[in-house]
């Protein structure tokens, strides 16, 4: 198996929504973010799969020796040998890949965040900085689109969290700040117990109310003369934010379940996007 195919079949193994928004790419852009992407998959896929902390922390060691090696020339493993063609192209650098590994290891070492603030941080390493190398490979030409990258990315990193509430409290992981479930009277047990309330239907509220918040900011923010070429990531929007109101519809039900949209819904929203230029 070919490097690219090796990257091919890790993004369209995930069945994530970004992969969507990649068909509609130019051959070599789609090939930059499919690597990019695949890439974030790997070291993502440590901290999931990998239970023991040691083991994984050793593995994320590993892949930021991978990252230094790629860069001096010597990329061992098939998504560096896949990504490195692109890297100067598109502006990709190294310490783009080293802050989505810190991320990675904030998992291993964090479970529990204080307050909004600290968990922004979280994400700006694991969601912002993905989103500020994806849209460079998108074909960024202002500079401020940066701002809209990142904001776009922490969009879609608390609607990861909304959806995946349950799933990463089995796991140990809480990502609602713990200030904010005291405020609303939901504590740590309720989530791994998967024990519903109006006091969490409520937390849950807020936080979608926060994260529609973080849509509309970060949708203001990209400049117009950049708009045609981050269609890739409104149509991600499009996705999330159709994800989101579904998680709503739903009464919050996601606890015990991964609420989710059909392959073909996410075709047609990001088709929407690319014909249309619309949600």
């Amino acid at each position: 198996m070919s490097p690219q195919d090796y990257v091919q079949q890790k993004a369209a193994a995930s069945g994530s929504s970004f992969y969507y928004a990649f068909l509609f790419l130019p051959a070599e852009r789609r090939a930059a973010i499919t690597a990019f992407y695949a890439f974030c998959r790997e070291v993502d896929d440590v901290v999931d799969e990998i239970k023991d902390p040691s083991v994984a922390a050793a593995k994320l060691g590993w892949w930021q020796k991978e990252v230094q090696q790629a860069y001096a020339g010597q990329p061992t493993h098939p998504v560096m040998q896949a990504l490195m063609p692109h890297t100067q192209t598109f502006g990709i650098d190294s310490h783009h890949l080293m802050a989505v590994i810190e991320g990675c290891q904030m998992d291993l070492n964090q479970t529990r965040y204080l307050d909004f603030a600290g968990l922004t941080k979280y994400c700006h390493l694991v969601a912002g900085v993905v989103g500020e190398v994806a849209a460079r490979i998108f074909g960024q030409t202002d500079e401020a689109t940066t701002a809209y990258a990142h904001k776009l990315g922490l969009a879609f990193q608390m609607t990861n969290i909304i959806r995946d509430v349950g799933e990463d409290a089995m796991r140990g992981r809480i990502y609602l700040p713990l200030d904010e479930q005291q405020r609303f009277g939901v504590k740590a047990q309720d989530l791994m117990q998967r024990t519903y309330s109006d006091n969490f239907t409520a937390l849950m509220k807020f936080q979608t109310e926060r994260a529609h918040a973080l849509y509309d900011e970060a949708l203001a923010l990209l400049p117009a003369a950049d708009r045609r070429a981050q269609k890739p990531g409104l149509m991600m929007a499009s996705i999330y934010r159709t994800l989101l109101r579904e998680i709503e519809a739903s009464g919050f039900q996601v606890l015990h379940q991964r609420i989710a949209l059909t392959p073909l819904r996410k075709l047609w929203l990001a088709w929407k996007m690319q014909a249309l230029g619309r949600f």
